[in-house]
């Protein structure tokens, strides 16, 4: 496969499930200032963009107005919904030939949807579903139109990897705030796993259980060892080595290594300094899409990224 190609569709991957993400720890924290008054809104916010990447100026008001604006709406943010968006549809523009025609028209809409200010003018909550719902059904059409080739491959790794990296954002946003009572429930709730956990665990939700659910369970597709999994698993069909000892690929031995770190832990220490493993963890993640870019997209022609950071 052409490495223009490989690389296109490793970023649609990855850009898709960033806008998606982006809306559900928005939604988390726009959540956890209404259900907890006592929460600092500028700190709480300050704290949430330096998670996403994004710090604000010194002099800025971060209110719930400015985090939406940074974080979803502002088109020349790298970390915006927006943004991420419009990569999708760039990366997608670069790969028609292999794109499926029906995946190609459920991205262009989605982006259609939301460009120009649409999305701002649309409440939060109808919009972070609108998102949600949108790369929901682009995912569902990429499973059923295109083929589970080389090309499928790394769509699935841009995508675990991404996944990976936005759920550490997640959780390490919550164990900030761990002092609210409703913290972890919201960030149950922002992955879509509250009723696997409620099936999982029952009616009462400790901060133990819920981290150990999102970090550790392998059923559940956005725990981080699920999709830590899931990109080693698409670099092992790539790369389809016949070694007897050791790991060759440097991403498939950094994203092992994480995994292995999560699972092997003791389970008492599922808490333990979580805020700053979920920042090493994210460190992982930005080595091996590195590593990932210099075995197989060093060939690509060099790519201008509208609307996100490559």
């Amino acid at each position: 496969m052409l490495s223009r190609i490989a690389e296109s569709l490793f970023w649609i991957g990855r850009y898709l499930e960033r806008a998606e993400d982006t809306c559900r720890i928005v939604e988390v924290h726009l959540q956890l200032l209404l259900d907890d008054p006592s929460v600092d809104q500028e700190a709480a916010g300050q704290s949430l963009l330096e998670v996403m990447g994004h710090p604000s100026p010194e002099d800025a008001v971060v209110d719930p107005q400015y985090v939406l604006t940074a974080l979803c709406y502002e088109a020349n943010s790298p970390a915006s919904v927006a943004a991420a968006l419009g990569g999708a549809r760039e990366s997608a523009r670069r790969a028609r030939e292999t794109v499926s025609t029906e995946m190609w028209e459920s991205i262009n809409t989605t982006w259609n949807s939301v460009r120009g200010g649409r999305l701002q003018r649309m409440r939060p909550a109808t919009a972070f579903k609108h998102i949600r719902e949108r790369c929901a059904v682009i995912s569902g059409t990429a499973d059923s139109t295109m083929s589970h080739d080389e090309g499928w491959q790394f769509l699935i790794l841009g995508r675990s990897i991404e996944r990976a990296d936005m759920t550490a954002r997640l959780i390490q946003s919550a164990s900030i705030t761990s002092g609210s009572q409703s913290a972890w429930n919201n960030v149950l709730r922002g992955c879509g796993a509250h009723h696997a956990f409620l099936r999982t665990y029952g009616g009462v939700t400790t901060d133990r259980d819920a981290a150990e659910f999102l970090l550790l369970d392998r059923l559940f597709p956005r725990s981080l060892v699920h999709t830590l999994t899931a990109a080693e698993q698409a670099l092992a069909d790539l790369g389809q080595t016949e070694r007897r000892a050791g790991i060759e690929d440097d991403a498939q031995r950094l994203l092992g290594t994480a995994r292995a770190a999560l699972e092997y832990r003791p389970p008492g220490e599922v808490l333990y300094d979580l805020p700053s493993r979920m920042a090493d963890l994210q460190w992982v993640c930005n080595q091996a899409s590195t590593a990932i870019s210099q075995r197989y997209f060093e060939g690509a022609t060099a790519a201008v990224w509208h609307g996100g950071e490559q």
